[in-house]
């Protein structure tokens, strides 16, 4: 593990202690618990690139897609 340091309000930090004692857990267990779940909600809200692109692959059936590009830039 990585160690890092970070700075909080009073408040967060009153907050992060009583949350880690009234879940009988250290507040470094709290912090890594948030941010997994906020990461996994950021997945969810919005998924990595290469999931997009699999997710999309083959939606296009008509032409080439070169093709049909240089032809619309051609009306330009």
């Amino acid at each position: 593990m990585v160690r890092t340091i970070i700075s909080i309000s009073k408040e967060d930090k009153d907050w992060l202690e009583a949350t880690a004692a009234e879940q009988g857990v250290s507040m470094t267990e709290v912090v890594r618990s948030a941010l997994r779940m906020l990461r996994a909600q950021a997945e969810r809200d919005e998924p990595p690139m290469t999931q997009l692109l699999e997710r999309t692959q083959g939606l296009w059936r008509g032409e080439d897609g070169l093709a049909y590009q240089r032809r619309l830039r051609d009306e330009w």
